[in-house]
């Protein structure tokens, strides 16, 4: 079976070292997702060159264009999700934001997303925990544990960067193949099993204890 992935990269400039980052995870993906007997196709979206459409989008009571709503669909038709962002005022950019506010509401619920971000100095590197976590935990997709962070330093030097970059693309991998419908108990019907098994209702849990 073939999964799809899909690169989100927010970077302003070409070439961009976000989206040099956002490079490096896909192909590092590509190949974790092989190793596990699976193909993927992996398609990009360059936010940059949505950025006057996405602000008329805004303006005019959410209506998007044509192109805009071309990559609505590629997102919540995607079995997962890269997220890179460039850093600014210690937070993503307004232009990555703009992007996920105007999803649908339920277009990342379930869906494994791999998050990561650049910026000139290390400094930045909590913006993944303080801001992008959050953000998708908020929409309700299943984040992978290992984010990504590279600073300039990280690029052409001697850093772990490969080695985050492969380790989360490995943890992606293993939510894009994974064979149930959903990821950890998301997506499913209600009277299907968790992974931990089935859910007792609270008010069960309560009964014969009425006295005590």
């Amino acid at each position: 079976m073939t999964r799809n992935v899909v690169v989100i990269s927010a970077g302003l400039s070409q070439p961009s070292s976000t989206r040099l980052l956002a490079d490096q995870l896909a192909a590092a993906t590509r190949s974790a997702v092989g190793g596990r007997g699976e193909s993927v196709d992996i398609e990009f979206i360059e936010l940059r060159e949505l950025a006057v459409e996405m602000a008329e989008s805004m303006v005019s009571g959410g209506r998007p264009t044509p192109a805009l709503s071309a990559a609505q669909r590629q997102v919540a038709a995607a079995d997962g999700i890269i997220a890179v962002t460039p850093v600014f005022t210690a937070s993503y950019s307004g232009l990555f934001k703009t992007f996920v506010d105007l999803l649908d509401k339920d277009a990342l619920t379930g869906k494994a997303v791999l998050v990561a971000a650049t910026a000139g100095t290390p400094r930045h590197s909590l913006v993944l925990e303080h801001a992008m976590r959050p953000l998708f935990a908020y929409l309700r997709a299943i984040v992978v544990p290992t984010a990504v962070f590279a600073a300039t330093e990280d690029f052409g030097g001697e850093t772990d960067l490969d080695a985050r970059v492969h380790r989360a693309a490995g943890e992606l991998a293993g939510l894009v193949v994974a064979e149930r419908a959903g990821v950890a108990g998301f997506a499913r019907g209600d009277d299907e099993p968790g992974p931990l098994g089935p859910v007792t209702d609270f008010s069960e849990l309560l009964r014969g204890h009425d006295g005590g």
